[in-house]
């Protein structure tokens, strides 16, 4: 490839979703397979100097200085793909090397202070992290290291869930290793440190990990009887250090236009919210539309990525509970008609028995938002005339094969304004139903407990199969003779200051388990406008909803479509396949049966790379092509899917184990 071909392409790669990522990729292969650098006369014959390493090796072993490195088990024809220049060649790792081992196998005496102890969360990030650092005893110490003893120059690997990710030891302080790290000690004579590890991260390397890593019931790990027998592409020195050098200006190249995409993306985000918040304030129908017209106008350079829609959803919500998508019509029934009508109607079922009295709640009124003047506000306490939760049983991890079979509904069953009556678990034949938990069409819910962004979730129940109960996260409630419009009642919950006061209630710890308690639910204020009026927001929603769509399918499509040129024009350019071919996942025993799909989307700052996917393919997808364009080993990418699926931001699958890290 030559620059002016580099040059060509660069813009599909660089602004492609991830491209920057892509990139890095591109520039460690082409700097492995000669495309970033040309032979000088002076160079010396790497054939020459390849020889003369094996010759010290060998020396050092007959001296017993090392240890001989047994013979690979593993064979490496599968993996010479990748043409590389003449007067370069190919060696096994084990043909430079003295030394590949791992830490102690033992996990050590943990201590306040003393030698410095590293796992692989020190260093998965490609960088020494020292904030959470553990201590040995001297004596321990001294014991790991007579058969362990990492110095300067040497490379550190992750061997143990997160693969490869090499480091070059440059601490002068002494320390000792765990077996999810491993050690290379090498001739540094003949391959510099900074050219082997820009090959152990390589698009080639990572391609070999995948191929000889090991899995089991709990993780992947790198077989060291294998490590060997890797094959890695050797220029001649002289030549190895014009590649650094060379890669280290494309890597700098590439922090800028991080750099530069961040600040871009900063400023496109806080245009995007002055915009939006222009159309929150609008003051008339006449006002809004002119805002929105302007948003229209300029949106290609507002919205850049399909999450980015989301900020656009919730904006319409907020106006519509806010009174900003409608207008008054003398002749709808009055708000204050229709909000006697509800408390008379409830205090009659109260008198009569058809509703029970509940613990009276203190109001929490609407303190922020100035409603039309027409309108009136409402708690839910004065609106409802039902409310329960139902109840947690023993359930089946799968859903429901026979709809004559009953289910209990799963929280993620419930979404912004939008029910899934798939997402349930199946009760045993073993346990009685309780059919007084039965949904029916026209039940509002709302979640009642999990982690804090899926507590609070309202919709309405638009479909309701048989014999389906809900379990006891989730919080159910009738309006008043139907005197309120089930999907407003959900819209106020979801948007506005109600929902904000909804989110202040919340309780519990942020890390872990929240709640909201029917009482604290009961308190809410919400907007209460004439009937016909609340239908006329409802269809001004789904309306505005549909534009919202069309633009969020659009990102997708473009997001699609750039994500699939710059894979293309990578793997043309470097000769290798970005993804994996159609071959048996080396996945755990513990594996993922059903599809992953997309739950409530995240913001943009974060960090949801498995959500963020999903967005981009329609929201769904097979977990074995999530995780082949996740990119990472099969153990990240289970806790990636666990730490998301806790957040929201994807649904629970219907059957699946998330794998933990090795304990350290």
């Amino acid at each position: 490839m030559n620059a002016q071909q580099f040059l060509a392409e660069f813009g599909h790669i660089a602004n492609a979703p991830g491209g920057v990522h892509e990139l890095r990729g591109m520039i460690l292969q082409l700097a492995i397979t000669g495309g970033l650098s040309s032979p000088i006369e002076s160079d010396g014959n790497v054939t020459q100097q390849l020889g003369s390493c094996r010759s010290r090796i060998e020396g050092a072993v007959k001296d017993k200085t090392y240890k001989r490195i047994p013979p690979s088990e593993f064979s490496t024809k599968a993996f010479l793909l990748n043409s590389i220049p003449s007067h370069w060649t190919w060696a096994k790792l084990g043909d430079i090397s003295h030394q590949i081992t791992d830490g102690t196998h033992k996990t050590p005496q943990y201590r306040s202070q003393g030698v410095v102890f590293l796992s692989i969360k020190n260093i998965s990030s490609g960088t020494l992290d020292l904030t959470d650092i553990k201590y040995i005893s001297e004596e321990e110490h001294l014991e790991i290291n007579s058969r362990c003893n990492p110095q300067k120059g040497d490379i550190l690997f992750c061997r143990i869930g997160t693969l490869g990710r090499p480091y070059i030891v440059d601490m002068e302080f002494p320390f000792s290793i765990f077996v999810s790290l491993g050690l290379i000690k090498f001739d540094q004579e003949f391959v510099l440190p900074q050219y082997l590890k820009l090959v152990l991260e390589s698009p080639h390397m990572l391609n070999q990990y995948e191929l000889v890593k090991a899995g089991g019931a709990h993780t992947n790990k790198l077989n060291l009887k294998v490590m060997p027998g890797l094959p890695i592409p050797l220029p001649p020195t002289e030549e190895q250090f014009r590649i650094v050098a060379k890669v280290g200006e494309l890597m700098a190249l590439c922090d800028q236009l991080e750099a530069q995409q961040q600040k871009r993306r900063t400023l496109q985000n806080h245009l995007r919210q002055a915009t939006l918040q222009a159309v929150a304030a609008s003051q008339s129908p006449h006002e809004l539309q002119e805002s929105w017209q302007r948003l229209q106008a300029h949106f290609g350079q507002l919205f850049s990525a399909p999450e980015d829609a989301s900020d656009l959803r919730q904006a319409v919500l907020d106006l519509a509970v806010s009174g900003r998508l409608s207008e008054f019509s003398e002749s709808d029934e009055p708000s204050k008609v229709l909000k006697g009508k509800i408390l008379s109607a409830k205090e009659l079922g109260i008198s009569t028995g058809s509703f029970s009295r509940k613990k009276q709640v203190k109001p929490e009124v609407l303190e922020e938002t100035v409603l039309p003047s027409h309108w009136e506000t409402i708690t839910l306490d004065e609106a409802i005339s039902k409310i329960d939760a139902g109840w947690s049983p023993a359930c089946l991890p799968n859903a429901r094969a026979d709809e004559n079979k009953w289910g209990v509904l799963k929280t993620t069953s419930v979404q912004v304004l939008r029910f899934l009556p798939s997402e349930h678990k199946e009760l045993p034949v073993s346990l009685d139903p309780r059919p007084q938990y039965q949904i029916q069409v026209g039940d509002i819910l709302i979640t009642r407990a999990g982690p804090k962004n899926r507590v609070g979730i309202c919709c309405v129940v638009d479909d309701a199969p048989a014999k389906l109960m809900i379990s006891d996260k989730l919080i159910r409630f009738h309006i008043v003779n139907g005197l309120i419009n089930p999907n407003f009642v959900a819209l106020c919950l979801s948007a506005g200051e109600p929902g904000r006061i909804v989110e202040r209630l919340k309780s519990g710890m942020a890390s872990s388990q929240m709640n909201i308690s029917q009482n604290k639910l009961r308190s809410i204020t919400i907007p209460l406008p004439p009937i016909e009026e609340q239908l006329r927001i409802l269809e001004k929603v789904d309306s505005f909803m549909d534009v919202v769509n069309g633009y969020s399918e659009k990102l997708h499509a473009i997001s699609n479509v750039a994500e699939q040129v710059a894979t293309a024009t990578i793997s043309t350019l470097t000769g290798i396949a970005i993804e994996q071919e159609e071959e048996p996942m080396k996945a755990p025993q513990t594996e993922l049966v059903a599809l992953v799909r997309l739950g409530t989307p995240p913001n943009v700052k974060a960090q949801a790379p498995l959500a963020t996917i999903l967005a981009r393919y329609n929201g769904e997808m097979s977990a074995k092509d999530l995780w082949q364009r996740f990119g990472g080993e099969i153990d990240a990418f289970y806790a990636q899917l666990k730490a998301e699926v806790a957040h929201g931001w994807i649904l629970e699958p219907e059957k699946a184990e998330m794998l933990e890290k090795i304990e350290e």
